[in-house]
């Protein structure tokens, strides 16, 4: 396709959308804009734009195809500004804010005047930002939610999949009340629970100075989703207020059947409760994306002897395999300790295992 694509925000997301076009639509001009002039000026020299936007007015005047990929308050402010832009009347807007039913209400102003705003929502990510950790590959098979406002056609509808179909990803087309009510619950909902168990045992380290080693392993994997930007889920949870509010009283309730089947000691019902979860759990998709990025570690067991990190890593570097992370669970004299290492994907940690099993004979465990 041809035509002028302005994405607005260059992290993550927008620069990984600005590569999947540039990619798949060689012939179109690429425009990037960001209140963060570093990060554009990074896209620029990454190739991933073909040209930096001073003022947003200009560059989203000559788009034919207007992507806002930034946190979802300047969604809204965005939206409003383009109130006073005189745009093409064929220009397809979309968004890739992780809350629908409030941007939609703000895009009315929009849809009102003739154009047309499709909300939008990749739900993949990763557990590094800015436009430097882009990719290509970043959506494939993703699941992308879409929201059409009232007067999007399906014409416009297929375009907008069309120049996003270099992404690789699962097109779906929900109502905005749906999408926050699902994304509610897999997303919006856990990064409480999880920030909510930091603060408990935060508290608890207080009293018990040991905690926060003991809380090294486990405790710090399944509560890793609390590190993730603080300001982007104060806007989120702001946004889905009233779902979340709804999850919490039954999270409230939740948690009382559960103090009574403690306090009953009833042994049947306890067994019951974590057999039902492992059940739904174990039976959860594999290989799907979902709302929050997967995890893909591998722990391999080390002798604790100097430089034996670097020769791991050496191994996985000659093989061009990209790490995420890496941490030490436990290294104590004379034992071995336990090297984890986090990847991107599922691939990048099967090539790891082939690489590692051919030049070590460490033992592999995968997380």
């Amino acid at each position: 396709m041809n035509g002028t694509v302005l994405v607005i925000g260059m992290g993550l997301i927008g620069g990984s959308l600005a590569m999947v076009i540039k990619n798949e639509h060689p012939n179109a001009k690429i425009i990037g804009h960001d209140v963060n002039q570093k990060e554009l000026r990074l896209a620029k020299s990454l190739g991933i734009i073909d040209e930096m936007s001073i003022s947003l007015q200009e560059a989203a005047e000559q788009a034919d195809l207007i992507i806002i990929s930034t946190p979802v308050f300047q969604t809204e402010t965005i939206i409003e500004q383009f109130q006073g832009f005189v745009l093409k009347e064929t220009v397809i807007i979309t968004d890739t804010g992780s809350t629908k039913e409030q941007i939609m209400k703000s895009s009315e102003m929009l849809t009102e005047r003739g154009f047309q705003f499709i909300g939008g929502h990749p739900m993949a990510g990763s557990h590094k930002s800015g436009v430097a950790a882009a990719k290509e590959i970043l959506f494939e098979n993703a699941f992308y939610m879409l929201t059409p406002g009232p007067n999007s056609s399906e014409e416009n509808v297929r375009k907008l999949k069309d120049w996003l179909r270099g992404s690789h990803a699962k097109f779906l087309i929900v109502e905005p009340k749906e999408h926050d009510e699902l994304t509610g619950m897999i997303s919006h909902f856990p990064h409480i629970v999880a920030a909510s168990l930091v603060h408990q045992a935060r508290i608890s380290s207080e009293e018990h100075p040991y905690l926060r080693r003991l809380a090294a392993g486990g405790f710090r994997d399944i509560t890793r989703i609390a590190s993730s930007n603080p300001t982007m889920w104060k806007d989120i949870t702001l946004q889905n207020r009233r779902v979340l509010l709804s999850l919490l009283e039954d999270w409230k309730i939740e948690m009382e059947e559960v103090m009574t089947i403690i306090e009953t000691s009833d042994t049947q019902k306890i067994f019951d409760y974590f057999h039902e979860a492992k059940t739904f759990r174990d039976d959860l998709p594999i290989l799907e994306k979902g709302a929050i990025p997967s995890f893909y570690d591998l722990f391999v067991d080390v002798p604790d002897y100097p430089g034996v990190i670097s020769e791991v890593t050496g191994y996985l570097a000659q093989e061009e395999i990209s790490l995420t992370n890496i941490r030490i669970m436990e290294t104590r004299e004379d034992i071995y300790g336990v090297l984890v290492i986090s990847f991107q994907t599922s691939e990048d940690r099967a090539r790891a295992v082939n690489c590692l099993n051919e030049h070590t004979s460490y033992e592999l465990f995968l997380g």
